[in-house]
């Protein structure tokens, strides 16, 4: 028997699927930027496409609603907040309001997506905070207001995404405080804030279409651009010959010829592998849980580029981490034309140090679903959900509503309404303990209840 053999092609083929996995995740932010940076401030002056707004958040005044969001498997649960700053010319000031007890974290993301940086509740509690950002050649002198304990953040690029976090009931009661709380938090260069007054927000050109169809030469484009501001720390040097023969560094031209075929080739291939790759550790119930992740993905660029490209912004696992359900308990597709119950056992529930939710989405885009409840999620903070007579707490997720005179009493009250068709679940724990991070306690498994059809 012939042993296979490495041809030069096939090395050189490889060589392009890693630059491209080690990359995507840049291009990702390229896009990401083009795509949430504003080119309208409320009140203010809209800019000519496609040039945007930098160092100024912007803010969600509602939860998520079906066909809101820009971004796959969105949460229900927060207010988001975000910006985009620009460390090039030097140092800013991010002002945190006091929270008054509400859970909230402002999480900075590098050019590269390590979530390296976490300011809110579990690292620097809820009172009125100011944090120093700089980014990696800042030499300035540290003020004395920012020497204490996470109060100077140092970004690893010099562009960063503030992606804020703030919890908030459905009631629409809650909305007014939770908008007073966002329109506290600010961002001022720091000679601005040293003199007392409001920095304005910078404009500038993404040089990036974040609808455009992705093939090689959009890739390189944009990657080159950007880590001409951003190039790849000193760790990753030894990747310097894949993302060479790639055709991708830092300024480079966009390649031509048989190193863009290659690079296609590449592309096509690393993102095949992304889509089909299994999103984490399959549990004994069926669950998929998420590889627990610091505040860097290290040198697992696989894992990294599968968060890019289904799940940008994830935050540090201390600080959330998620368990995702594709099938039931069977291994069959999770589907609306049929009925499931989710049982926690007496004192399985989740321990958290803020709370935990179960949102559905829907498998066609990865976003919520409308349905007749306008219930995206069910969690711990759900008002009227009943218990079980021992304790535990048994959900009921179906496309059809559940029939009281038929069904427990809690049926409906529990009930977490599905598309007729494919959908998923994503169970969020904020602030997890130990206990859901180590998985001590097994999630339930989805069971389907046979002869229950929809329709």
């Amino acid at each position: 028997m012939k042993e296979s053999q490495t041809t030069p092609d096939d090395a050189l083929l490889h060589q392009a699927e890693e630059a491209v996995l080690y990359a995507y995740p840049v291009y990702e932010m390229c896009r990401m930027r083009a795509l949430t940076s504003p080119q309208r401030l409320p009140g203010g002056e809209a800019l000519a496409p496609p040039r945007r707004w930098c160092n100024r958040f912007m803010h969600a005044r509602r939860l998520m609603r079906p066909g809101q969001s820009r971004v796959p498997t969105p949460n229900h649960d927060t207010l988001y907040s975000t910006a985009w700053l620009d460390l090039a010319d030097g140092a800013w000031v991010l002002d945190m309001p006091g929270m008054a007890g509400r859970y909230h974290v402002m999480g900075l993301l590098d050019m590269f997506t390590n979530p390296f940086a976490h300011l809110g509740q579990r690292l620097t509690g809820n009172q009125a905070r100011s944090f120093l950002i700089t980014g990696p050649g800042w030499r300035g002198e540290v003020p004395a207001a920012f020497r204490g304990r996470h109060e100077h953040v140092i970004s690893p690029t010099r562009w960063v995404w503030l992606l804020g976090r703030m919890l908030v009931e459905e009631d629409e009661r809650d909305l007014p405080a939770a908008h007073a709380l966002q329109n506290a938090i600010r961002l001022s260069s720091l000679p601005d804030w040293e003199a007392g007054r409001p920095s304005e927000a910078t404009a500038f050109d993404p040089e990036c279409d974040p609808n455009a169809a992705l093939d090689a030469t959009l890739f390189a484009t944009q990657v080159n651009r950007a880590l001409r501001d951003d190039p790849p720390p000193e760790d990753d040097a030894w990747l310097k010959a894949a993302l060479a023969s790639a055709g991708l560094g830092p300024g480079w031209p966009v390649p031509e010829g048989e190193q863009l075929a290659l690079l296609q080739k590449g592309l096509d291939q690393a993102l095949t592998r992304l889509r089909t790759l299994e999103n984490g550790r399959r549990t004994m119930t069926g669950w998929l849980q998420m590889p627990l992740i610091g505040n860097t993905f290290a040198q697992d660029y696989e894992f990294r580029a599968l968060v890019a490209l289904k799940y940008i912004g994830m935050l540090e696992s201390r600080e959330a981490t998620y368990s995702l359900a594709l099938n039931d308990s069977q291994g069959r597709p999770l589907t609306g034309s049929h009925r499931y119950r989710m049982r926690f056992k007496p004192g399985t529930l989740p321990r958290v140090y803020a709370f935990w939710s179960l949102t559905l989405y829907s498998n066609a885009d990865g976003m919520l679903v409308p349905n007749v409840l306008h219930r995206h999620a069910i969690g711990d903070r759900t008002p009227g959900l009943q218990y079980d007579a021992d304790g535990g707490l048994t959900l009921t997720l179906s496309h059809e509503p559940p029939q009281d005179q038929f069904d427990m009493p809690s049926a409906r009250a529990n009930w977490l309404p599905a598309p007729a068709d494919g959908f998923y679940l994503c169970l969020r724990f904020y602030l997890p303990s130990d206990a859901v991070l180590e998985s001590r306690t097994p999630l339930p498994p989805l069971q389907r209840e046979e002869g229950i059809v929809a329709g």
